[in-house]
């Protein structure tokens, strides 16, 4: 199976789920150093590394969605649509955080928001696992060359962007 969306190859959904991810992580960070006592600034950071966060989450799902229409039905179809959906899931609970925090006036996390979050991630974490999954399924012979060995191939004019039809 390949993904319609890629770039020099490699599927464009998967690189694109590593950004709300580490964004999520960081707004949690930001979060409990708020909660811990920290300067009131940081949970005004957490608030809108966690709306940054939300932003590149429904990029991702655009990119996931265009995956998923010409997959037909097999176990890699229910792997991406599960792996959608736990990662719409950590989104719902950040979005439902973002929602309270709103208006606040200082737009602080509480330790129940905390605990909102850190349970966010641990689905989150399950979205990683089928991540890689999806991505051994994906292109299971592919084996990515390290150091400078990675850049050969690289065509001459920079990175190449394909937006192709799936094999049958």
């Amino acid at each position: 199976m390949e993904s319609r969306l890629r770039v020099q190859g490699h599927p464009i959904q998967p690189m694109l789920v590593t950004f709300p991810f580490g964004l999520f992580v960081s707004a949690t960070v930001f979060d409990l150093a708020d909660v811990a006592g920290g300067p009131a600034f940081l949970g005004e950071v957490g608030y809108w590394t966690s709306v940054a966060a939300l932003v590149a989450a429904a990029l991702a799902a655009v990119a996931g969605m265009v995956d998923l229409w010409d997959v037909r039905a097999s176990r890699t179809r229910r792997t991406m649509v599960t792996f959608n959906l736990v990662n719409a899931g950590m989104a719902a609970l950040f979005l439902l955080t973002c929602l309270v925090r709103a208006d606040a006036p200082q737009r602080g996390a509480t330790g129940v928001l905390l605990l909102t979050e850190l349970v966010a991630l641990a689905v989150g974490t399950v979205g990683v696992r089928l991540g890689a999954r999806l991505m051994r399924q994906f292109d299971p012979g592919r084996r990515e060359p390290s150091g400078f060995d990675a850049l050969d191939g690289v065509p001459a004019g920079g990175s190449t962007v394909e937006i192709v039809r799936p094999r049958a």
